[in-house]
């Protein structure tokens, strides 16, 4: 069976920079808890959709795969299908847009003039989801390369819960979490094991897609985000992951420490999430967690975009070295688990 690679990478980050504490400022009551101990994030970047050039979901998605294609061998009109995954769909001021597809309007952007394209909707497991998609179409031979992109406009949901929420215990808690930004992978058949998806596998548990829901907010009708972050990070929700993978791994007479993982990726939710899915990794795994890769401190939660900006940040800063093994674990409402798994050497930024 043919495998596929990630074959260039590409990002956009607003210049916006926002401190935790500017983002807190904006709550009518005085924080009782500290969000930067909690989560480990002192800043965030925020699009401008009302700057000269708007930032928004579309405009970001597009400068993102414009940036993977000045990598990539493929030009723009060599590209069989352009996938687009993002949540927040605004291309004009906070409308969300359904039709035509984000993907439609991307392709046409960059001039991917002969690229099927299409929209996929799974919450942050979306960018994810378009890579298993694409993934498959390439390993059946359905096409020979494509983009998958992603623009993430979802600060709005912030600003939101700082004008409604009280305390900690508020179910929009978590919206204060986020940052924008956006990220495109161009993916093709591998030639060799150097440079290879090995394995993207994802599982749906949907008894606890009522945990987390992005809707109109109850009080004020804007965007809003509403979590039960203690019933979403329970331990029988973060031990999907670990049971899912082992089956997958035992199905072919494989182990977690066999792998030889050099890196892990987890969804940035927050530094304490992240250290706490390592630790129930290494207890479910019995064997110590390959390095963890994180930006949560600096760019906070991206939704689908977090894992391949990870990895775009890690790999311009060098902190990948050629021929690593790294591994990605999504955690998303619906609740989306899974793993991807890849080797990367001619990945660059």
């Amino acid at each position: 069976m043919n495998h596929s690679r990630l074959e260039a990478i590409g990002s956009y980050l607003p210049t916006t920079v926002m401190g935790t504490g500017e983002l807190l400022e904006r709550l009518e009551k005085a924080p009782t808890f500290d969000f930067v101990k909690i989560t480990g994030m002192t800043e965030r970047r925020v699009a401008d959709d009302t700057a000269e050039v708007p930032e928004n979901s579309l405009t970001m998605a597009v400068s993102a795969a414009r940036d993977s294609l000045d990598r990539s061998a493929y030009a723009p009109q060599e590209l069989d299908v352009v996938i687009s995954c993002s949540i927040s769909r605004m291309s004009d001021g906070r409308r969300l847009q359904f039709e035509p597809s984000f993907a439609h309007r991307v392709a046409e952007e960059i001039g991917a003039r002969d690229a099927a394209r299409f929209d996929v909707s799974n919450a942050c497991a979306g960018m994810m989801t378009g890579v298993y998609l694409l993934d498959r179409m390439i390993r059946g031979g359905a096409v020979r390369n494509g983009l998958v992109v992603s623009g993430e406009h979802i600060t709005p949901i912030a600003f939101t819960a700082a004008r409604e929420m009280d305390d900690s215990r508020d179910p929009q808690f978590a919206s204060l979490s986020v940052g924008d930004s956006a990220v495109a992978v161009v993916m093709d058949r591998a030639t060799d094991d150097r440079d290879m998806i090995h394995e993207v596998e994802l599982m749906t548990c949907s008894q606890y897609s009522h945990l987390c829901l992005g809707m109109p907010s109850d009080d004020t009708g804007d965007i809003a985000m509403y979590t039960d972050n203690k019933e979403m990070h329970a331990r029988e929700r973060l031990s999907l992951w670990p049971s899912f993978h082992s089956d997958r791994l035992a199905e072919r007479g494989s182990r977690f420490a066999d792998e030889g993982y050099d890196f892990i990726i987890h969804h940035q939710v927050g530094s304490r999430f992240v250290d706490l899915m390592n630790t129930i990794g290494e207890r479910s795994f019995e064997t110590p967690m390959p390095q963890s890769l994180t930006v949560v401190d600096k760019l906070a939660n991206t939704a689908s975009t977090s894992h391949y900006l990870v990895l775009h940040q890690a790999l311009a800063e060098g902190r990948i070295p050629t021929g690593s093994k790294v591994l990605m674990v999504p955690a998303a409402s619906g609740v989306v688990t899974g793993f991807l798994s890849a080797t990367v050497s001619s990945l660059e930024v």
